[in-house]
Protein backbone atom coordinates (compact mmCIF):
# COMPACT_ATOMS: atom_id res chain seq x y z
CA UNK A 1 0.00 0.00 0.00
CA UNK A 2 0.93 3.59 -0.81
CA UNK A 3 2.61 5.99 2.36
CA UNK A 4 0.28 8.81 2.28
CA UNK A 5 0.83 11.96 3.89
CA UNK A 6 -2.49 14.46 4.90
CA UNK A 7 -1.71 17.99 5.78
CA UNK A 8 -3.95 19.02 8.27
CA UNK A 9 -4.42 15.21 9.81
CA UNK A 10 -5.83 16.50 13.17
CA UNK A 11 -8.10 19.30 11.66
CA UNK A 12 -12.13 18.87 10.67
CA UNK A 13 -11.73 17.55 7.19
CA UNK A 14 -8.51 15.75 7.72
CA UNK A 15 -9.67 13.64 10.86
CA UNK A 16 -11.70 11.62 8.72
CA UNK A 17 -9.31 11.47 5.68
CA UNK A 18 -6.79 10.02 7.85
CA UNK A 19 -9.38 7.55 9.15
CA UNK A 20 -10.86 6.24 5.22
CA UNK A 21 -6.88 5.77 4.65
CA UNK A 22 -5.98 3.85 7.57
CA UNK A 23 -8.90 1.64 7.14
CA UNK A 24 -8.42 1.12 3.45
CA UNK A 25 -5.02 -0.23 4.64
CA UNK A 26 -2.54 2.59 3.74
CA UNK A 27 0.33 3.56 6.10
CA UNK A 28 -0.78 7.42 6.80
CA UNK A 29 1.22 10.56 8.25
CA UNK A 30 -0.25 12.76 9.55
CA UNK A 31 1.22 16.33 9.61
CA UNK A 32 0.43 19.02 12.12
CA UNK A 33 2.09 22.13 13.79
CA UNK A 34 1.47 20.24 17.25
CA UNK A 35 0.74 16.99 16.31
CA UNK A 36 4.14 14.40 16.79
CA UNK A 37 6.02 12.83 15.50
CA UNK A 38 5.18 15.05 12.09
CA UNK A 39 4.78 18.40 13.72
CA UNK A 40 5.46 20.63 11.07
CA UNK A 41 4.62 24.15 10.31
CA UNK A 42 4.26 24.28 6.38
CA UNK A 43 4.55 28.29 6.40
CA UNK A 44 8.17 27.32 7.61
CA UNK A 45 8.70 24.45 6.03
CA UNK A 46 12.32 22.62 7.02
CA UNK A 47 13.89 19.27 7.57
CA UNK A 48 10.34 18.06 9.74
CA UNK A 49 8.97 18.41 6.41
CA UNK A 50 11.27 16.71 4.55
CA UNK A 51 11.15 14.31 7.25
CA UNK A 52 7.55 13.98 6.93
CA UNK A 53 7.97 13.49 3.09
CA UNK A 54 10.41 11.25 2.79
CA UNK A 55 9.30 7.74 0.72
CA UNK A 56 5.45 9.11 0.77
CA UNK A 57 3.99 8.42 -2.80
CA UNK A 58 0.98 11.03 -2.40
CA UNK A 59 -0.03 13.97 -0.54
CA UNK A 60 -3.67 15.17 0.48
CA UNK A 61 -3.16 18.97 1.94
CA UNK A 62 -5.90 19.79 3.89
CA UNK A 63 -4.07 22.45 5.91
CA UNK A 64 -5.20 25.51 5.96
CA UNK A 65 -5.25 28.93 7.82
CA UNK A 66 -7.84 31.75 7.47
CA UNK A 67 -4.97 34.08 9.59
CA UNK A 68 -3.19 34.01 5.97
CA UNK A 69 0.10 32.30 5.23
CA UNK A 70 -1.42 29.39 2.81
CA UNK A 71 0.07 30.64 -0.10
CA UNK A 72 3.42 30.24 1.62
CA UNK A 73 2.50 27.05 2.99
CA UNK A 74 1.77 25.80 -0.17
CA UNK A 75 4.86 27.15 -2.04
CA UNK A 76 6.88 25.07 0.86
CA UNK A 77 4.86 21.96 0.40
CA UNK A 78 5.12 21.35 -3.44
CA UNK A 79 9.24 22.40 -3.32
CA UNK A 80 9.79 19.92 -0.51
CA UNK A 81 7.26 16.96 -2.30
CA UNK A 82 9.03 17.66 -5.64
CA UNK A 83 12.47 16.51 -4.17
CA UNK A 84 10.93 13.79 -2.43
CA UNK A 85 9.43 12.63 -5.39
CA UNK A 86 6.04 12.22 -4.71
CA UNK A 87 3.98 11.19 -7.18
CA UNK A 88 0.36 12.92 -6.76
CA UNK A 89 -0.78 15.92 -4.16
CA UNK A 90 -3.83 16.19 -3.82
CA UNK A 91 -5.98 19.46 -2.82
CA UNK A 92 -9.16 19.88 -1.04
CA UNK A 93 -10.45 23.54 -2.48
CA UNK A 94 -13.81 25.81 -2.24
CA UNK A 95 -16.42 26.17 -4.74
CA UNK A 96 -16.80 29.69 -6.37
CA UNK A 97 -13.01 30.52 -5.82
CA UNK A 98 -12.75 31.37 -9.30
CA UNK A 99 -16.46 33.15 -9.22
CA UNK A 100 -16.08 34.92 -5.76
CA UNK A 101 -13.89 37.82 -5.20
CA UNK A 102 -13.91 37.15 -1.17
CA UNK A 103 -10.20 36.98 0.31
CA UNK A 104 -9.98 33.65 1.17
CA UNK A 105 -11.22 32.21 -1.67
CA UNK A 106 -8.72 33.89 -3.82
CA UNK A 107 -6.12 32.54 -1.60
CA UNK A 108 -7.72 28.53 -2.39
CA UNK A 109 -7.96 29.96 -5.86
CA UNK A 110 -3.74 30.84 -5.77
CA UNK A 111 -2.58 27.57 -4.02
CA UNK A 112 -4.67 25.61 -6.70
CA UNK A 113 -2.66 27.12 -9.30
CA UNK A 114 0.57 26.70 -7.44
CA UNK A 115 -0.55 22.97 -7.08
CA UNK A 116 -1.34 23.01 -11.10
CA UNK A 117 1.68 24.24 -11.91
CA UNK A 118 3.80 21.87 -9.45
CA UNK A 119 5.22 19.76 -12.56
CA UNK A 120 3.16 16.23 -9.75
CA UNK A 121 0.66 14.90 -10.88
CA UNK A 122 -2.47 16.75 -9.15
CA UNK A 123 -5.95 16.34 -8.14
CA UNK A 124 -8.14 19.09 -6.54
CA UNK A 125 -11.74 18.82 -5.54
CA UNK A 126 -14.01 21.83 -4.81
CA UNK A 127 -16.34 21.25 -2.09
CA UNK A 128 -19.19 23.37 -0.77
CA UNK A 129 -19.31 24.59 2.73
CA UNK A 130 -19.05 22.10 5.10
CA UNK A 131 -22.18 21.38 7.83
CA UNK A 132 -19.43 22.22 10.58
CA UNK A 133 -18.93 25.75 9.20
CA UNK A 134 -22.65 27.21 9.40
CA UNK A 135 -22.87 25.52 13.18
CA UNK A 136 -20.29 26.88 14.40
CA UNK A 137 -21.00 30.63 12.42
CA UNK A 138 -24.77 29.93 14.30
CA UNK A 139 -23.29 28.88 17.57
CA UNK A 140 -21.43 32.30 17.57
CA UNK A 141 -24.30 34.76 16.24
CA UNK A 142 -26.99 33.11 18.73
CA UNK A 143 -25.34 34.17 21.42
CA UNK A 144 -26.67 37.78 21.08
CA UNK A 145 -30.73 38.17 21.12
CA UNK A 146 -31.16 39.08 17.78
CA UNK A 147 -29.24 37.25 14.67
CA UNK A 148 -28.09 39.27 11.50
CA UNK A 149 -27.68 37.27 8.50
CA UNK A 150 -26.67 38.41 5.09
CA UNK A 151 -29.87 39.20 3.43
CA UNK A 152 -30.25 37.22 0.17
CA UNK A 153 -27.92 34.65 0.65
CA UNK A 154 -28.00 30.73 0.08
CA UNK A 155 -25.84 27.99 0.66
CA UNK A 156 -25.27 24.26 -0.10
CA UNK A 157 -23.49 22.40 3.23
CA UNK A 158 -22.29 19.41 2.99
CA UNK A 159 -21.41 16.81 5.18
CA UNK A 160 -17.67 16.51 6.05
CA UNK A 161 -17.38 12.95 6.13
CA UNK A 162 -18.86 13.18 2.27
CA UNK A 163 -16.03 15.27 1.85
CA UNK A 164 -13.80 12.97 3.33
CA UNK A 165 -15.07 9.74 1.49
CA UNK A 166 -14.61 11.70 -1.88
CA UNK A 167 -11.10 13.36 -0.99
CA UNK A 168 -9.93 9.57 0.63
CA UNK A 169 -11.13 7.78 -2.63
CA UNK A 170 -9.18 10.33 -5.25
CA UNK A 171 -5.73 9.89 -3.05
CA UNK A 172 -5.88 6.36 -4.12
CA UNK A 173 -6.62 6.57 -7.35
CA UNK A 174 -4.11 8.53 -10.51
CA UNK A 175 -4.37 12.00 -10.30
CA UNK A 176 -7.59 13.12 -11.81
CA UNK A 177 -6.74 16.94 -12.60
CA UNK A 178 -9.84 18.87 -11.96
CA UNK A 179 -12.18 16.37 -10.34
CA UNK A 180 -15.82 16.67 -10.34
CA UNK A 181 -16.89 19.48 -7.28
CA UNK A 182 -18.94 18.12 -4.36
CA UNK A 183 -21.88 20.03 -3.25
CA UNK A 184 -24.89 19.12 -0.19
CA UNK A 185 -28.05 17.99 -1.14
CA UNK A 186 -30.15 20.85 -0.57
CA UNK A 187 -29.94 24.56 -1.58
CA UNK A 188 -31.63 26.58 1.21
CA UNK A 189 -32.26 30.31 2.51
CA UNK A 190 -29.39 31.55 5.47
CA UNK A 191 -32.68 32.14 7.31
CA UNK A 192 -34.13 28.24 7.12
CA UNK A 193 -31.06 26.97 7.73
CA UNK A 194 -30.08 29.36 11.11
CA UNK A 195 -34.35 28.41 12.09
CA UNK A 196 -32.95 24.07 11.78
CA UNK A 197 -29.83 25.03 13.84
CA UNK A 198 -32.29 27.27 16.76
CA UNK A 199 -34.90 24.34 16.68
CA UNK A 200 -32.11 21.82 17.44
CA UNK A 201 -30.27 23.85 20.21
CA UNK A 202 -33.61 24.71 21.28
CA UNK A 203 -33.58 28.27 21.30
CA UNK A 204 -35.51 31.34 20.31
CA UNK A 205 -33.56 34.08 18.46
CA UNK A 206 -35.01 37.30 16.20
CA UNK A 207 -33.49 36.79 12.51
CA UNK A 208 -33.07 40.23 10.87
CA UNK A 209 -31.62 40.22 7.39
CA UNK A 210 -29.06 42.69 6.45
CA UNK A 211 -28.04 43.79 3.20
CA UNK A 212 -24.26 43.90 2.60
CA UNK A 213 -22.14 45.68 0.12
CA UNK A 214 -18.59 44.74 -2.13
CA UNK A 215 -18.63 42.55 -5.14
CA UNK A 216 -17.77 39.34 -2.78
CA UNK A 217 -21.07 39.76 -1.07
CA UNK A 218 -22.59 40.39 -5.01
CA UNK A 219 -21.23 37.16 -6.02
CA UNK A 220 -22.16 35.12 -2.99
CA UNK A 221 -25.81 36.74 -3.40
CA UNK A 222 -25.81 35.62 -7.37
CA UNK A 223 -24.66 31.96 -5.99
CA UNK A 224 -21.01 31.57 -6.97
CA UNK A 225 -20.10 29.32 -4.10
CA UNK A 226 -22.90 26.98 -5.38
CA UNK A 227 -23.35 24.33 -7.50
CA UNK A 228 -26.66 22.67 -7.99
CA UNK A 229 -25.75 20.85 -10.50
CA UNK A 230 -23.50 18.58 -8.52
CA UNK A 231 -25.50 18.62 -5.61
CA UNK A 232 -24.42 14.85 -4.58
CA UNK A 233 -24.35 14.76 -1.50
CA UNK A 234 -26.87 13.02 0.33
CA UNK A 235 -26.73 14.16 3.96
CA UNK A 236 -28.87 17.14 5.12
CA UNK A 237 -28.23 19.91 7.73
CA UNK A 238 -30.95 18.50 10.11
CA UNK A 239 -29.30 15.01 10.23
CA UNK A 240 -26.32 16.77 10.96
CA UNK A 241 -27.58 18.86 13.56
CA UNK A 242 -30.03 15.89 14.85
CA UNK A 243 -26.26 14.15 15.85
CA UNK A 244 -24.20 17.10 16.69
CA UNK A 245 -26.91 17.49 19.52
CA UNK A 246 -27.27 13.73 20.40
CA UNK A 247 -23.97 13.58 20.98
CA UNK A 248 -23.35 16.36 23.16
CA UNK A 249 -26.36 14.99 25.37
CA UNK A 250 -24.84 12.03 25.29
CA UNK A 251 -21.65 13.98 26.82
CA UNK A 252 -23.42 15.11 29.98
Amino acid sequence: MTTILVTGGTGTLGRPVVERLRADGHEVRVLSRHTSPYAVDLREGGSGLDRALDGTGTVVHCATSARGGDEQAARNLIAAARQAGVQHLVYISIVGVDRVPFPYYRTKLAVERQIEDSGTGWTVLRATQFHDLLFRLFQGLSKSPVMPLPARVKDQPVEVREVAERLAGLAQGAPAGRADDLAGPEIRTLPSLARAYLDAAGRRRALVKVPLRGAAYEAFRAGGHLAPERAVGTRTFEEFLAERFAARAGRR
